[in-house]
């Protein structure tokens, strides 16, 4: 199993952890809100890590992957913030503290996956 499918699975089971301890707390558009942001910060984070895992051994790459997702990232939380502040939607506020968080969370989830073995070196 790659390394991708790995962190995908364990981000998906850290991800409904959290969600279902939170579950009781909230109210139902609390919970739609929150079920959204997993909905949207699970691919974005899974794609991102890829492409770092893709490229771990060029440094140009690495850099291009690592910038990227960042900027990928910020600008997701940007666009689903004005999305839902525009429209009104209910649970707005735990849709967007959730989203953050979960970027949050699954990008300390990364270093666990991202172990560069002894043969393997970065070209500059």
């Amino acid at each position: 199993m790659s390394t991708s499918v790995r962190y995908a699975i364990t981000g998906t089971a850290a991800i409904a952890t959290i969600v279902a301890g939170l579950w009781p707390f909230l109210e139902p558009a609390g919970r739609s809100g929150i079920l959204a942001a997993a909905a949207v910060a699970l691919p974005v984070q899974i794609i991102a890590f890829w492409a770092l895992n893709r490229f771990r051994s060029e440094l140009n790459g690495f850099l291009a992957a690592w910038i990227g997702g960042t900027l990928v990232r910020m600008a997701v939380i940007a666009t689903v913030a004005v999305v839902v502040i525009r429209s009104g939607t209910e649970g707005a506020v735990p849709m967007l503290l959730a989203l953050a968080g979960f970027f949050f969370g699954l990008l300390l989830l990364e270093p666990v996956y991202f172990r560069i073995g002894p043969s393997e070196t970065v070209e500059a």
